[in-house]
C-alpha cells in the first residue's frame, strides 16, 4: 500500500519465520526474538547490519539485485517468495503518488460462453481480487462460493459450508492467501483489495495470522478433495487457465480422473435438473 514498508515488513517477517538451526546457526539458549536475528540475517546475507536495518525501516529503498539474492538465499526463499522480494524492491523504489481505484472488473468478453460449452466440467472465471465474475451450471452446482458475485476468499474464511466444503480446509486456506499475495505482487495500494485485506484480518484470526507470514504461491495445477453435501466425497484437478489481454483473470476448471468414484459423482452432481441448484445450498 502507497506509504507503507512492504519490502521491510515482508523482510522481517520471513526472518521470523527461518529457524536458526535451518540457517546453520547454533540455537543457544532462550532467543528474544523467533527466527534469525537481524545481525544474524545480515552476516548470512553478506551485507552490513547497519545497511539491513535501512532496508526493514525503509530508509533505503533501493538494493541490488544481487543483494537482494542474497538475502533470498539467507531466508530459505523458493522460486516464488524471491520473485515476490524483487518485485517489493522495484516497487519500494518507484515514486507513489495517492491510490488509484481500479474499474470494476467485468468478464472478458465471452467468457460465459465458454464456459457454458464445457459440459459437466465445473469452470468459473475468477477476478484479480478473487472474485467470481462468471461460472457454468457445474461450477454452482458443485460450490455457493463458485456463483458470480462471490468473493472466494472471503468464504474461505467467513462461510462456514466452505470449512466443511474442504476436509483439507487448513491447506485451502493457506494456499488461498497465498495466491492473493502472488496475484497482489507488490501492488497492494488497489483500494478494493486493501479493504478486502482489512476485512478479513479484522474479522478472521486465520487469515491474518497466515497474511502476516507473506506467503506466497500462484494458483497451479493440483489436486483439490470436496466433501459435497450432495455428492458425496469428489477428488478433483484443478486448471488454471489466464485469460488473454485481462488484467489478471484466470479461468479455474475442474477435471475428474475417468471411471472413478469421483466421475460417477460428478456426473450426478452435474446432470440438469433442479436438484441441483447450487443456490439451494447451505
Amino acid at each position: 500500500m502507497p506509504g507503507t514498508n512492504a519490502l521491510g515488513s515482508f523482510l522481517k517477517a520471513r526472518r521470523a519465520l527461518v529457524r536458526p538451526e535451518d540457517a546453520g546457526l547454533p540455537a543457544l539458549g532462550r532467543r528474544r526474538v523467533a527466527g534469525l536475528r537481524r545481525d544474524e540475517l545480515a552476516a548470512l546475507a553478506g551485507v552490513s547490519l547497519a545497511y539491513l536495518t535501512r532496508l526493514e525501516q525503509g530508509r533505503d529503498r533501493n538494493p541490488s539485485e544481487q543483494v537482494l539474492d542474497a538475502l533470498g538465499a539467507a531466508l530459505r526463499l523458493d522460486a516464488d517468495l524471491t520473485a515476490h522480494l524483487h518485485a517489493l524492491a522495484r516497487d519500494a523504489s518507484r515514486p507513489h503518488g495517492g491510490p488509484a481505484r481500479r474499474a470494476r472488473e467485468r468478464p472478458a468478453p465471452g467468457a460465459g460462453s465458454l464456459l457454458d460449452a464445457w459440459v459437466g466440467i465445473p469452470a468459473y472465471l475468477r477476478g484479480r481480487r478473487f472474485d467470481v465474475l462468471a461460472a457454468n451450471a457445474p461450477a454452482m452446482a458443485l460450490a455457493p462460493m463458485y456463483r458470480p458475485g462471490r468473493n472466494l476468499v472471503r468464504d474461505v474464511f467467513l462461510d462456514p459450508y466452505a470449512r466443511a466444503l474442504f476436509p483439507q480446509w487448513d491447506a485451502v486456506a493457506a494456499d488461498s492467501v497465498a495466491a492473493l499475495r502472488a496475484v497482489a505482487g507488490a501492488d497492494l495500494g488497489d483500494p478494493a483489495l486493501r479493504e478486502l485485506v482489512e476485512e478479513l484480518s479484522a474479522a478472521s484470526e486465520d487469515f491474518r495470522r497466515l497474511w502476516e507470514r507473506h506467503d506466497v504461491r500462484p494458483t497451479r495445477y493440483e489436486t483439490k478433495e470436496f466433501a459435497h453435501p450432495v455428492a458425496g466425497p469428489l477428488v478433483l484437478r484443478r486448471h488454471s487457465l489466464t485469460v488473454a489481454g485481462t488484467d489478471g483473470q484466470v479461468v479455474i476448471a475442474y477435471q475428474v480422473e475417468p471411471g472413478t468414484p469421483s466421475a460417477a459423482a460428478l456426473a450426478r452432481l452435474t446432470a440438469p435438473g433442479p436438484d441441483h441448484d447450487a443456490t439451494r445450498l447451505p
